[in-house]
């Protein structure tokens, strides 16, 4: 199983390939519905990595996928401006299984 990036910005990518993380560069919502579509059909991906902005550009699709059980792990990660939302671990963990911490 390998790691796939969906950024949108070409630092966060760069900085990925240091890691052996292959990615693509995604800037419109067309496009990043396209990119996380071919990666989630992609059985050799087992883990989506999405910048915060991605995610707020296709979170419906990106929460959809996870209620279905898919297999592929999908992790959001600051990009290089660093975390927007301070709490959203916590607004992850409640709308996720629906427990306040």
């Amino acid at each position: 199983m390998k790691s796939y990036l969906i950024s949108d910005n070409r630092d966060t990518i760069i900085g990925m390939r240091l890691a052996n993380i292959e990615g693509v560069l995604a800037q419109t919502r067309e496009e990043i519905i396209a990119r996380f579509k071919e990666a989630v059909e992609d059985k050799d991906i087992g883990i989506i990595i999405i910048t915060e902005k991605i995610f707020e550009e296709m979170k419906e699709e990106v929460l959809e996928l996870k209620r279905t059980g898919s297999s592929q792990l999908i992790v959001t990660i600051p990009d290089r401006t660093g975390l927007k939302d301070k709490n959203f671990i916590m607004r992850y963990i409640k709308e996720s299984i629906g427990i306040k911490i």
